[in-house]
């Protein structure tokens, strides 16, 4: 998930330390950036759209977090301004607690900037944490949701979901050929949420710009490590057309063993 162009964006900075804020008084909130197009996907109009196991991808996903009753002050979807499937699509959203912020930018790291703008004016706080999720995980578990909450609640940075690269990882020549082998014992797949306080993860993304493509190199970025949550190969991002298909089998075989 990382991008060498990080490196011209910001000088080397010493580990930054982080204000104490009483856990107890922090809340929770939930930003789903849902403004792309999806077009690596195929098909008709944007992916988080497409239906899956009955329903749009994105219901699944927002499903995990719905499934957490009470556990969220806030759960706000973020589309483009001009996004005219969402009320056909998901005619129930906004429940109670629910906001559609219509503040979708051109890149995910502009969509998640304006989603947090847009929290912080309608009275979140900066310290209350962000747990911001791609809506094409719409594999992830309330499980593996709570998991995360747990390991970085008391964190002094936050943290995000990943799991441990399984395969052997090869670093190509532009000619296409392999020019080294790697290990992969420290290597991780980024997934989501992750999960930072509001304040500093604005204000790491207002610095890193829109070359970042997740929120944990956007903290990297400002000088924190954020801490690394083992998550689940079943929760991977949608993104080619042969995703669906397998998306589509392991919603179905969930359905089949639930109570």
């Amino acid at each position: 998930m990382g991008d060498s162009r990080m490196a011209h964006l910001l000088p080397l900075a010493a580990p930054r330390a982080v204000p104490h804020v009483p856990m107890s008084v922090s809340r929770f909130f939930v930003v789903i950036p849902c403004a792309g197009s999806g077009s690596r996907a195929g098909g008709n109009g944007p992916k988080q759209y497409q239906v899956i196991a009955g329903r749009p991808m994105v219901e699944h996903t927002l499903q995990a977090f719905r499934s957490l009753p009470g556990q969220f002050a806030g759960l706000a979807l973020v589309v483009a301004a001009g996004d005219t499937d969402i009320e056909r699509m998901l005619p129930a959203f906004p429940a109670d607690g629910e906001h559609l912020l219509r503040v979708g930018g051109a890149t995910r790291a502009a969509s998640v900037r304006n989603g947090l703008r847009a929290l912080r004016q309608a009275g979140a706080g900066a310290h209350d944490w962000a747990l911001v999720h791609d809506a094409a995980r719409c594999l992830v578990t309330p499980t593996q949701i709570e998991a995360l909450i747990a390991a970085c609640e008391h964190d002094a940075v936050g943290g995000l979901l990943a799991h441990r690269l399984p395969d052997t990882l090869k670093v190509g020549s532009p000619e296409g050929r392999v020019s080294a082998t790697p290990t992969r014992a420290d290597k991780w797949l980024a997934q989501t949420p992750q999960m930072f306080r509001i304040g500093i993860l604005l204000d790491a993304l207002e610095r890193a710009g829109d070359a970042v493509t997740d929120e944990a190199g956007a903290i990297e970025a400002i000088g924190l490590a954020p801490l690394l949550v083992p998550g689940s190969a079943q929760n991977f991002k949608l993104t080619y057309a042969e995703d669906f298909a397998l998306a589509e089998a392991v919603l179905h075989s969930r359905r089949a063993v639930a109570p």
